[in-house]
């Protein structure tokens, strides 16, 4: 067990960077709110599929906590009832917790996925947890760190409910991210202290300083890009999705800080580049993130000249997320030179 604690490690973080991509999609398609509750959706363990399933009509069955859309209303079943020819409001009480009302099977199953994605990543985080538990008498922080990866992604869970009740709050929305980006930084960790035969790098202390530089960087521009997305979100809910160009109509502070600062982020990450070739010391991992760097702006550029091409949110924020792991990791390989 111990042997393989790496190899699950690895799968861990591979799972979570799936969670990044499935929500990803979640905000290209805005499908943020295709369930309306949390963790069931509309009730059902297992969505919907059509807009029968939720829709009041009489002499039909609904289990207690069903949810249904009458005159564009969230209503929840009190006790499982059997419907009359007139709808009784008093087997029903009004969904409080937001006042979002639509349903759009598409949307729903999307949020569903990545909720199920969410799923599915524990179960090779609990196995993590279990593994570390043999480290406990020779190496304490692996068994440390593998629990607190457990509470924070409890946490998450918690968020990903917080968003979903608060219909998109930004500020849940970008610590909701931010939080997801502090997992993968402690597995990272976990995965550095754990592995075999580690690789000695030469020490600069300039190009470990721009390091750091670069990963705060990174995330104050991750943590400012859910800002913009929620921008967009709120054009779109005006203008329709079929109106994508008019997304960053007039945009605010947030958008030009966002777009600004990108030039600041390259200056950083070519200096770490220019270091590495100018003394050669063999970091593989900044050729990377200058490719990550090239790709977060074209898909940024492209999304403000060419009106959100497919795919091209979804690449921007996986590639961000990817991009903060790799600088991170890179911190870790610089400090170890030390």
């Amino acid at each position: 067990m111990k042997k393989n604690f790496p190899t699950l490690v690895k799968i861990t973080i591979f799972a979570v960077y799936l969670i990044f991509l499935a929500g990803s999609i979640v905000r290209m398609t805005g499908s943020g709110m295709g369930c309306p509750d949390w963790p069931k959706c509309f009730g059902y363990y297992i969505p919907p599929t059509a807009e029968e399933q939720i829709t009041w009509k009489p002499n039909a069955e609904f289990k207690k906590g069903m949810i249904i859309i009458k005159n564009e209303t969230l209503f929840v079943a009190e006790e499982d009832l059997k419907t009359s020819e007139e709808f009784n409001l008093n087997n029903w009480k009004k969904y409080t917790k937001h006042s979002y009302a639509k349903f759009n099977k598409f949307h729903t199953w999307t949020e569903y996925i990545n909720r199920l994605s969410s799923a599915l990543a524990g179960i090779p985080l609990l196995l993590m947890v279990v593994f570390s538990a043999f480290f406990w008498k020779e190496k304490k922080i692996f068994t440390l760190l593998s629990i607190s990866v457990l509470i924070l992604f409890l946490f998450e869970a918690w968020l990903g409910k917080t968003v979903v009740d608060t219909n998109l709050k930004p500020t849940v929305i970008t610590i909701h991210m931010v939080a997801g980006l502090v997992i993968v930084a402690l597995l990272l960790y976990l995965y550095f202290i754990s592995s075999d035969k580690p690789k000695v790098y030469k020490y600069n202390s300039l190009f470990t300083k721009l390091v750091i530089v670069s990963v705060i960087f990174s995330l104050i521009q991750i943590a400012m890009g859910t800002q913009v997305r929620q921008f967009i979100d709120e054009q779109v809910k005006q203008f329709g999705f079929e109106n994508k160009h008019y997304s960053l109509l007039e945009p605010n502070f947030k958008f030009y800080f966002h777009r600004s600062f990108t030039i600041a982020i390259v200056l950083v990450n070519f200096g770490l580049f220019y270091l590495n070739q100018l003394k050669e010391l063999g970091y593989k991992l900044v050729n990377w993130i200058v490719f990550l760097l090239f790709l977060e702006t074209i898909t940024g550029i492209l999304m403000y000249y060419a009106e959100f091409p497919i795919g091209t949110q979804a690449i921007h924020l996986l590639a961000g997320s990817i991009l903060f792991g790799l600088q991170f990791y890179l911190w870790l390989q610089s400090r170890r030179s030390n």
